[in-house]
């Protein structure tokens, strides 16, 4: 049984997009070939995808969001990938394509630790969010009183009362 793999032309058509500076939510779900709403999905899953918005509010997509889009619709529909996989796999693209910051040296003589006055205090907070927490349970086990007072504004109305409103 042979695993089914892309075609070469598959692989090698991606769609041309228009030289333009700024393009609409339907512009460029018609490039992608998706809905709008998978447009806007993927804004939500993607943090990278994040078009422009006009003054009255429309999406404006640029160029690389466009083919930001495109990849993500790669990844997905072609390769398979989850939506966690594909936010990771581009994590990792842009990771790698960012430039790298220069590190800076170490001190040579670590920093003194101040873990263990740190740790009591810790464990201090701890120890009073469980006795709270104790507290609370407690009250919550508790079954609430029965209410042995009336309402004072609710008249008392008997069922065989002729009168709607008694005296």
């Amino acid at each position: 049984m042979m695993a089914a793999q892309p075609s070469p032309k598959r692989a090698t058509d991606s769609p041309t997009i228009p030289d333009r500076l700024y393009f609409k939510i339907g512009d460029v779900a018609r490039i992608c070939d998706v809905e709008t709403y998978v447009l806007r999905f993927w804004e939500t899953q993607f943090p990278q995808l994040k078009p422009n918005k006009s003054g009255t509010g429309q999406r404006l997509y640029r160029r690389r969001d466009v083919e930001l889009a495109l990849e993500i619709k790669r990844l997905v529909h072609a390769e398979g990938y989850t939506l966690s996989g594909a936010r990771q796999a581009l994590g990792h693209v842009h990771r790698d394509r960012e430039p790298q910051q220069p590190s800076l040296p170490l001190p040579s003589t670590p920093a003194p630790r101040k873990s263990a006055p740190r740790t009591e205090v810790v464990a201090a907070a701890v120890d009073r969010a469980r006795a709270e927490l104790r507290e609370i349970a407690s009250l919550l086990a508790t079954p609430a009183p029965e209410p042995t007072h009336r309402h004072p504004r609710r008249p008392s109305v008997t069922p065989f009362s002729d009168s709607l409103f008694p005296s």
